[in-house]
C-alpha cells in the first residue's frame, strides 16, 4: 500500500494492531466469563422455579380432586340452586402484574386484590352452609394456586429464552470471535517476527560490509 502498511484479512500487520488485538482478546474473554456467570445464575433460577412448580402442580391436582368431591357433597346436601345463588355473590378479582429483575430478565409477579363484595369472610362463616363454605375455601385456594403456577411458568419461559440467547452469545464469542482474534494475533506476530529477522539480517550484512570496507581501507 502507499503508506507502507501491510494489510491481511482487513487488519493491519503492525505493532499497534498487535496491541489492539491483545486488548480485544482480553475484553472478549472477560465478556465470555460474565456471560457464563449470567447463564449459570439463570439456569439455577430456572431449576429452582421448575422444582417449585412440580410440587405446586401435584398440590393443585389433589386440591381439584378434593374440590370436586366437595361440590358433589354440597349439591347433595344443599342443592345446586343454593350453590349457584352463593356463587353469584362473588366479585371478580383484580390482578396486578409487577416485574422483578433477575440478571436483566424481567419476571412477572402477580398481586391479587378482590373488590368488596357480599360474599365476605364474615358472611361465609355466619350464613353459608358448611358444605358450601368448605367448597368455596377450597376453590379460592385452587384459584390462587393456578395463578401462581401460571406466573412461575411464564417466568420459566422468559428465563429459558434468555438462557438460550446467552448461550448463543457465549458460543459465538468462545468459538468464533476469540479464535479469530487469536488467529489474527498469530499472523501479526509471525509477520512482525519475520520482519525483525529480515531487519536483523540486513543490519548484520551492512555491519559486516562496513567492517570489511574499513579493513580494506586500512
Amino acid at each position: 500500500m502507499g503508506d507502507g502498511i501491510i494489510m491481511a484479512n482487513n487488519f493491519r500487520l503492525t505493532r499497534i494492531e498487535l496491541i489492539n488485538t491483545k486488548k480485544k482478546i482480553k475484553v472478549a474473554s472477560r465478556g465470555l466469563d460474565l456471560l457464563k456467570m449470567k447463564r449459570s445464575a439463570l439456569v439455577m433460577e430456572f431449576l429452582k422455579i421448575n422444582n417449585e412448580v412440580k410440587g405446586m402442580r401435584e398440590n393443585v391436582r389433589n386440591d381439584i380432586q378434593n374440590g370436586i368431591s366437595q361440590i358433589k357433597i354440597a349439591e347433595t346436601v344443599d342443592g345446586t340452586l343454593e350453590i349457584e345463588r352463593i356463587s353469584y355473590m362473588s366479585s371478580n378479582p383484580d390482578i396486578l402484574i409487577n416485574m422483578k429483575n433477575i440478571m436483566g430478565v424481567k419476571i412477572p409477579e402477580l398481586n391479587i386484590s378482590v373488590n368488596r363484595n357480599v360474599l365476605s369472610n364474615e358472611y361465609l362463616v355466619s350464613s353459608v352452609p358448611v358444605s358450601i363454605y368448605d367448597t368455596v375455601i377450597t376453590f379460592k385456594k385452587i384459584f390462587n394456586e393456578l395463578l401462581e403456577i401460571a406466573q412461575k411458568e411464564n417466568s420459566m419461559r422468559k428465563l429459558l429464552y434468555e438462557i438460550d440467547k446467552t448461550n448463543r452469545r457465549s458460543n459465538a464469542i468462545e468459538n468464533i470471535m476469540i479464535p479469530r482474534f487469536n488467529n489474527n494475533l498469530k499472523i501479526i506476530k509471525e509477520y512482525l517476527d519475520e520482519r525483525d529477522r529480515d531487519s536483523f539480517s540486513t543490519l548484520k550484512f551492512v555491519k559486516s560490509h562496513v567492517v570489511n570496507n574499513e579493513s580494506e581501507q586500512s
